[in-house]
């Protein structure tokens, strides 16, 4: 007698001879969905019931053809991600291949930011949108999505979803057009700024430090046109009576001695005020930092800006002796400034300073378009 097989509501079941229960037609459904791999596993309960019948050993109460292995469903629902959960992983992924000072300051705030969203569900992309327009400003949502849409490309990558609902979400996003113009001091105002910290000018009477403790950091800053982060990282070890060799930085924002912004070591040529301020400022042991705090450990740019740099040139302009605030970091832009408009050459500046020509190009379009073309004859 033979067991058939059938198929029921996409589910296979078992059909037995009608002989076997007095003529009336007798099913089993097995609960397994019609797929090649569950057919099989039909086919055998099918035999089994078969050679039961022709050795008198069938079971009528049909409990031995059951299914008693985990049914095989190909549309079993895999795991659900959050973005929480999405973006946890995609830094793991990413922690091998990034800075550890990108991951401090970059990775863990988009974290600290998806932590605040009033969902963490993927398919709620638009609500999450409108919930970082509401609370930043459409420059820093832009760059949050940018970095979540990241993450979710990895992720269908690697197979933990099917799409990306923040694809393209930013691209409607309107941000104000950024005013390239670089400002910066004029050598008069240099001076200026340079003598109020010699003189503690506006250093108040309590101060923990006095604000001439500051002099030799920020004439350093001028003379060399480095970044604050580099120029609080650098040890003896660093100086030679030629050069100096900028090849860490210290980002005040995660304390992390890294490599430079750019990833590549550059030689800084001393000149003669160069060299006088270094010898100011005292020859040490090699591993002995030219700027450090009180404790002895590297300036936090951060801090030095608000309580000491921001309250000096805050006064010097109420006081009529500058023309603007400026952060330090202008400091840089006015070395770069100065030194085009003494002719120095795009490539020469750009060693200098680490940065390529054409990001010189870009940003300091205006000072090159002003230099006068030699006369030839």
């Amino acid at each position: 007698m033979k067991v058939g097989i059938e198929i029921s509501k996409g589910y296979l079941r078992l059909r037995f001879p009608r002989t076997l229960f007095e003529g009336n037609q007798k099913y089993l459904s097995l609960g397994l969905l019609d797929t090649p791999e569950n057919k099989v596993a039909a086919e055998m309960k099918a035999r089994q019931a078969e050679l039961d019948i022709l050795a008198g050993n069938f079971d009528f109460t049909l409990a031995k053809y059951r299914i008693q292995v985990t049914p095989v469903n190909p549309s079993a629902k895999k795991k659900t991600y959050n973005l929480l959960e999405l973006w946890e992983k995609y830094t793991e992924f990413k922690s091998g291949q990034v800075e550890e000072s990108t991951l401090v300051r970059d990775y863990s705030l988009i974290e600290k930011r998806i932590r605040q969203f009033p969902t963490t569900d993927i398919n709620e992309a638009l609500l999450i949108r409108n919930h970082l327009l509401s609370t930043y400003s459409a420059e820093t949502t832009k760059r949050t999505i940018k970095q979540i849409s990241a993450c979710c490309n990895w992720a269908v990558l690697s197979q933990l979803i099917e799409n990306n609902p923040f694809k393209d979400l930013g691209r409607v996003i309107k941000t104000k057009r950024k005013d390239n113009t670089i400002l910066t001091f004029n050598k008069e105002e240099i001076n200026i700024i340079l003598d109020a910290f010699r003189t503690n000018k506006y250093c108040a009477k309590y101060s923990p430090l006095p604000h001439s403790y500051y002099t030799n950091y920020v004439s350093f800053l001028f003379l060399t046109g480095c970044r604050p982060e580099e120029a609080v990282a650098l040890k003896w070890k660093h100086i030679t009576s030629t050069h100096i060799t900028f090849a860490e930085a210290v980002p005040s924002d995660v304390r992390i001695r890294k490599d430079t912004k750019t990833h590549q070591t550059r030689l800084f040529p001393i000149n003669g005020q160069l060299r006088e301020l270094l010898d100011t400022i005292g020859q040490g042991e090699a591993e002995k930092l030219l700027f450090c705090n009180r404790n002895g450990r590297e300036l936090n740019t951060h801090n030095f800006l608000n309580r000491v740099w921001k309250p000096i040139l805050n006064n010097l302009v109420k006081d009529g002796l500058i023309r603007y605030y400026l952060p330090q970091y202008n400091c840089r832009h006015t070395f770069i400034t100065l030194c085009l408009e003494a002719g120095v050459s795009v490539k020469q500046v750009a060693d200098l300073v680490g940065n390529s020509p054409e990001v010189i190009y870009k940003h300091y379009s205006g000072v090159i378009k002003q230099l006068e073309v030699p006369e030839i004859f």
